[in-house]
């Protein structure tokens, strides 16, 4: 038999069996192991209210130009805010000036929303993530919302300030990260408010 021959059924038998190994069976023990020991965060980390699918508390949802509602940070994902099937950033540096335009226009159109406003605005409402899609804003960033959102749905204040708090998740593992607030859960809680 051709020396060929001979390395050639081995070599075929090892890629069909790694083809296997590696393509079916574990990515399958992998799945099954997320859906029952992580079952919501396999399943996507949907938002369901009353049998509907609400969004996922891991991707922004748009809420923009209207008072009523916080607004999530700018996404820079195209043809339109928030889509996480074209995840992205802008890739601009800090000192490009199409950013730093795109900035001020930012801030010009929060303060033209909120004319009485006069803190500073949160450097999360005017700069998008990196992956454009991030569905969390610092509790400043809602603190700096709450006075608009209360005056549009005939809330008190403090009511607001209230869910604000109740909504914002400390650090992940007491040191990871800021805490944040979830802007998807924070308006879904506020469409349950009455006025």
């Amino acid at each position: 038999m051709h020396p060929l021959k001979q390395q050639f059924r081995p070599a075929l038998v090892a890629l069909l069996a790694l083809t296997a190994l590696t393509g079916l069976v574990y990515p399958l023990v992998v799945t099954g192991l997320a859906q029952a020991l992580f079952p919501q965060q396999a399943g996507g980390s949907l938002i369901v209210e009353d049998g509907q699918v609400r969004g996922s508390a891991l991707i922004g949802q748009a809420f923009a130009n209207d008072p009523r509602w916080f607004w999530s940070r700018p996404s820079a994902s195209a043809p339109f805010p928030d889509n996480a099937a074209a995840s992205g950033g802008s890739n601009l540096g800090p000192t490009n000036p199409a950013l730093v335009a795109a900035v001020q226009a930012r801030i010009d159109a929060l303060r033209a929303a909120d004319p009485g406003n006069t803190a500073p605005v949160p450097v999360d409402l005017v700069t998008a993530s990196a992956s454009g899609l991030d569905p969390h804003l610092s509790p400043a960033a809602a603190a700096w919302q709450a006075a608009r959102v209360a005056r549009a749905r005939g809330l008190a204040p403090q009511r607001v300030q209230a869910l604000i708090a109740r909504f914002t998740e400390d650090r992940s593992l007491g040191v990871l990260g800021e805490a944040r607030v979830n802007v998807l859960q924070l308006n879904l809680a506020l469409a349950r408010e009455r006025p």
